[in-house]
């Protein structure tokens, strides 16, 4: 089965805000983790989750709106 080249990751909207959720597109790069799993990032580089199945995990430490750990990631075509 090939691995899609690119995702759309959903990440939530603040809480307590009810601010609208934010799907960020990101492509496949040549890297992969200790695990093996590809490594997807943004156009700028700055987010960065592998993603294994629908689940994408960021790969740096989580903070402010980005401190949800466990993302949906839809493949696109």
């Amino acid at each position: 089965m090939d691995t899609p080249s690119r995702y759309a990751v959903t990440l939530p909207g603040v809480p307590g805000r009810h601010s609208p959720l934010e799907v960020v597109v990101v492509h496949a790069t040549d890297e992969v983790t200790a695990d093996g799993a590809p490594v997807y990032a943004d156009k700028a580089g700055t987010f960065r989750v592998e993603i294994i199945g629908e689940t994408a995990r960021p790969l740096a430490e989580p903070t402010g709106q980005g401190r949800h750990t466990c993302l949906h990631a839809t493949p696109l075509p």
